[in-house]
């Protein structure tokens, strides 16, 4: 309902309808490739939709989106947001999306479907919610078996609706939802809800409806609307969240800068065997080295990939089976470095052979990788000296340094993949409790875990290092092991925990929490016991960095 003045003339600054129209028009930020985005600051739409609207602007393959500026979630912690204000610039939104993509947002023959992602002005990865396949419903999921001839897809992406809805909108217990994709699994005879075929999705999807509503005393939520308003609601709240509320204590992030709202067309990975979801950086984030440094899963989302819950296929069948798209990333990785001068961390999705970027970022790197990346990327033309140093704020030069093993002090028990450098070596902790114990007696613990959340947070800053059975090398987990400093190693497909017995198995050996045992990022190996190392510096870049603001040659060594 409008006051019945025109905004821009309304005198009055308290008339509540009209700041709803003003923020409408103003907080609402469109991106989408060939569409000119209104100037907006990194403070006011937050890293992801910043980075998004200049991908966009650069004519890259991003799918079109709409962004809610930080001052909403400043709102919403200060008590102010009314839900109707929220709804009302949603769909707002939403209409634009419709009118840049010719899709319908509930409409049974050709669905807009939608992800709604945080996006803070600081990278806070894994910290903050995000609900993919908004719009999804019992129509709907008819419409996009028609617009695509591909039922598995639709019946895929609407379970997973209901399943993340349920956890993050919701708050109710994912484990009910899981249990019900356990029994489809052992109904079907096997082991990856890949192998499950569209009859079998169906069922399950109908199950966790049934279910959703036997633990919320509700249905699920089938307008879009009311899915889309819900999802925002919970981004905004998750800002609040004590893992979120914990990384930025940790990394000294203030509390009010608040994240934007990022609404984005859906791109299905999920889509078959010529489709996936993948994270990627320009430049190896743990050694520097100069290569596309990737994390796949074919026919998959991209929450299968960074949640670490998963193993992840091996690049090389990306290589072998979408040739053309590998030789594009390849391609995309320098134009992202040139384009932003740094090494980038990018999210991206590939339906039926197309590439889709979904985000970039600065890459989160150890303090190894960001001296060596800083001088190949200066050597290169592409970043200034100066830019080079400021790569490299916050980083003591005097103490970059990379451990490696000496000698065959420890039996090798097994090997995971690295996901950073060097050596560490401690006492297992199998849980947060046993990492803060050891840590408190002055021991570094190694944490041993099925896979890493990133609710782990403040057992990863005590711990020397992180081993996992599952998970790739550029999950969640992984990026903050790498940003904390601490070895880490996943998807060691030989490691077993038994919790209650607190024990851990490696292949045949068993070893009881407390054990010593080491991890070689460098080689990618599990030691029974502790190991002797030595410390590598890496003196002739140093030196290089050294002559860029000192020619005298008087910083530290």
């Amino acid at each position: 309902m409008r006051c019945g003045r025109r905004v821009s003339s309304c005198a009055t600054k308290s008339c509540p309808t009209c700041w709803l129209e003003r923020a409408i028009v103003t907080d609402t930020v469109i991106i989408a490739p060939g569409v000119a985005a209104a100037p907006a600051t990194l403070d006011e739409i937050g890293g992801k939709a910043f980075y998004l609207a200049a991908l966009a602007q650069a004519r890259l393959p991003v799918p079109p989106a709409f962004v809610l500026k930080t001052e909403w979630c400043r709102r919403h912690r200060r008590g102010e947001l009314q839900p109707d204000e929220l709804a009302a610039a949603l769909k707002h939104g939403v209409v634009q999306l419709e009118r840049i993509t010719g899709l319908g947002f509930g409409s049974a023959r050709k669905p807009l479907v939608v992800a709604v992602r945080s996006g803070a002005k600081v990278s806070m990865p894994g910290m903050l919610e995000t609900v993919l396949d908004i719009g999804l419903n019992d129509t709907t999921v008819e419409g996009l078996i028609r617009a695509t001839g591909n039922p598995r897809l639709a019946w895929d992406s609407y379970r997973r609706l209901v399943g993340l809805y349920a956890e993050v909108v919701a708050g109710l217990p994912p484990g009910p939802f899981e249990a019900l994709t356990n029994e489809a699994l052992e109904a079907a005879s096997v082991l990856s809800v890949r192998d499950l075929d569209y009859a079998a999705l169906r069922k399950l999807a109908r199950a966790m409806l049934d279910r959703y509503r036997h633990m919320r005393g509700e249905p699920f939520p089938q307008e879009p609307q009311v899915q889309l308003a819900g999802a925002a609601e919970a981004v905004l709240r998750s800002w609040d969240a004590p893992k979120a509320a914990e990384y930025r204590r940790q990394m000294g992030i203030d509390d009010d800068i608040g994240t934007a709202v990022l609404v984005q067309t859906m791109v299905f990975g999920n889509a078959g065997p010529r489709s996936g979801a993948g994270v990627g950086f320009t430049r190896d984030p743990a050694t520097g080295k100069d290569e596309l440094y990737l994390d796949f899963q074919f026919n998959a989302q991209g929450e299968d990939v960074v949640a670490g819950r998963h193993a992840v296929d091996n690049v090389a069948l990306l290589k072998a089976r979408l040739p053309s798209v590998w030789t594009e990333l390849d391609r995309l990785r320098h134009d992202l470095e040139r384009q932003f001068r740094d090494a980038q961390d990018f999210e991206m999705t590939v339906q039926e052979g197309r590439l889709y970027l979904l985000q970039t970022r600065r890459a989160k790197r150890t303090p190894w990788a960001a001296v060596q990346i800083a001088v190949d990327l200066v050597r290169a033309g592409v970043a200034t000296p100066a830019e080079g140093l400021r790569s490299l704020d916050g980083i003591d030069l005097a103490t970059v340094a990379r451990s490696r093993v000496v000698g065959a002090g420890a039996r090798a028990v097994g090997r995971a993949t690295a996901a950073s450098l060097g050596v560490a070596s401690g006492p297992i902790a199998l849980d947060a409790e046993a990492a803060a114990r050891h840590a408190a007696s002055g021991r570094a613990p190694i944490l041993v875990r099925r896979d890493t959340t990133t609710s782990d947070i403040g057992a990863m800053k005590v711990a020397a290092g992180v081993l996992t059975a599952f998970g790739g090398k550029t999950s969640h987990a992984a990026v903050v092991a790498r940003q904390l400093g601490i070895v880490c190693l996943v998807g060691c497909s030989a490691l077993e925990i038994d919790p209650e017995g607190r024990a851990c198995t490696i292949g045949s050996l068993t070893l009881r929490e407390g054990d010593m045992i080491g991890l070689d990022a460098n080689e990618g190996t599990i030691y029974a016991g502790a190991v002797d190392t030595v410390t590598d510096r890496p003196t002739e870049a140093l030196a290089e960095i050294r002559r860029w603001s000192d020619p005298t040659g008087t910083m530290p060594n």
